[in-house]
């Protein structure tokens, strides 16, 4: 058993807070690697904190329970705790936190909705990073707003 950490880094121009649209119910996009036989798996897998699958052979479930398509071996991952909103303006900082054993996850893609807060506290709720660059305007504060140059790694927590 491992403990990974999510840690990005992004630059935000005149928002704070930045997180996933509805945690709970929020589709992450990961890379796994199988520890056994070090296999990438070729596409991104999905996970929810809202869903949970049972470990065969165990009284146990998991947010992931993957097989490897090369060595057949399974694995499982587990969100640990709650996301944290990031606001540390270019360097990196820690999104979340998971339990691995028999995998490891290699990539991050911020697809979905995310959100934010403008400076004078205006919410953003569709936020979209997708094409790793958002922008768009607060009318309050009356200045554009953005985030751009998302990058993300995986660490031992």
């Amino acid at each position: 058993m491992v403990f990974l950490k999510l840690e990005i880094k992004a630059e935000l121009e005149n928002v704070t807070d930045l997180a996933p649209s509805g945690d709970h119910d929020f589709e992450y996009f990961f890379k796994v690697i199988c520890n056994s036989c070090h296999e990438e798996h070729p596409k991104y897998i999905t996970l929810k904190r809202s869903e949970t699958r049972n470990i065969s052979n165990s009284r146990g479930s998991a947010h992931l329970v993957w097989r490897c398509g090369n060595c057949k071996k399974e694995s499982s991952a587990s969100f640990v705790d709650e996301s944290k909103p990031y606001s540390a303006d270019g360097q990196f900082a820690t999104l979340l936190k998971m339990e691995c054993r028999g995998l490891e996850f290699k990539d991050f893609a911020p697809k979905g909705r995310w959100t934010c807060k403008g400076e004078t506290g205006t919410n953003f709720s569709d936020v979209d990073l997708e094409e790793d660059d958002w922008v768009d305007y607060d009318e309050k504060a009356k200045v554009d707003v953005r985030i751009s140059n998302i990058e993300s790694r995986w660490t031992r927590a």
